[in-house]
């Protein structure tokens, strides 16, 4: 089935939640050149919170309500801007798939379309604003697009990571007007918005993770894959040290950062020792104005 089920997001959530425990001290310092710092500390708290809250979510609840509950927990552990504006959007994502049983391209269209609205109400932004709202929509856009043409999942959310990868890139050219870094003005010019480069990290892992399990399934159906991706697949069977994942997950770069697309990378529910990866991954330690 070409979607993401609820059992999915166990897996889906703890490779965020290690993505941003690993992703901590950067975030920190690129929110320092023109923020208050606490970007990495926020993010780090929000998907650890969220991760638990998913893995402890009753077999078989909607999927709507899991994300929903991802987000309550997000508001409860990190209750700050950039945190209220997490949660927001993944409740708000959860409502619009209220009746959903998996995301498919037009269920995962919806939820980040809903997830951007909600954003641009709770924190009054608006595009241009230099917010992680300038990745959200037009990675949006991009979804329903697949929709339109019928594109596989991990073929939309393949192209939606490299819009959002474009639209990060926009936001140097952007003069912040919300948070601590509107105070800058035109010094926030040059720089990289730290909000959005959390909504390109998200959806990253979106498309890795998606990415992953589709050839991860094509793998124990015996079709044949390239021989690089059979062995990172291995690589990545081979450990269930969640921090080493989390080290290969991330590629950083100044005033840039992405992600090696590389199924190494991304937790697989398929993986034959899933219950003790998973085991691990949750041992991983751990305003209202745009960002």
């Amino acid at each position: 089935m070409d979607a993401i089920s609820s059992t999915d997001l166990v897996a889906l959530f703890a490779a965020w939640r290690a993505t941003f425990a690993a992703q901590r001290e950067f975030l920190i310092s690129l929110d320092g050149r023109v923020g208050d710092s606490d970007l990495g500390i926020t993010m780090a708290k929000a998907f650890a919170a969220a991760a638990e809250a998913v893995a402890a979510a009753p077999s078989g609840a909607p999927i709507g309500k899991i994300l929903i509950t991802a987000g309550l927990a997000m508001a409860k552990a990190a209750p700050s801007t950039m945190g209220t504006l997490t949660a927001t959007g993944f409740m708000r994502g959860g409502k619009a798939l209220e009746s959903a049983s998996a995301m498919g391209v037009r269920e995962v269209a919806a939820f980040w379309r809903a997830y951007g609205n909600g954003v641009a109400e709770r924190g009054k932004a608006k595009l241009g604003d230099k917010t992680i709202l300038d990745v959200i929509d037009p990675v949006a856009t991009t979804l329903k697009g697949a929709v339109e043409t019928g594109d596989a999942l991990a073929a939309a959310l393949s192209a939606a990571a490299s819009v959002a990868e474009e639209a990060l890139e926009n936001t140097k050219t952007m003069v912040a007007q919300h948070g601590k870094a509107a105070a800058f003005q035109e010094k926030s010019v040059g720089h990289q918005d730290a909000g959005a480069t959390v909504g390109v990290l998200m959806i990253q892992i979106m498309r890795d993770f998606t990415v992953a399990r589709s050839s991860a399934a094509g793998l124990q159906a015996g079709g044949e894959t390239a021989p690089a991706l059979k062995d990172s697949t291995a690589s990545f069977l081979e450990s269930t040290d969640p921090s080493a994942v989390a080290r290969r997950l991330v590629l950083r770069r100044p005033f840039g950062i992405s992600v090696r697309r590389s199924l190494a990378a991304v937790p697989s529910l398929f993986a034959a020792r899933i219950s003790s990866v998973l085991a691990r991954w949750m041992q991983v330690p751990f305003t209202s104005n745009a960002r």
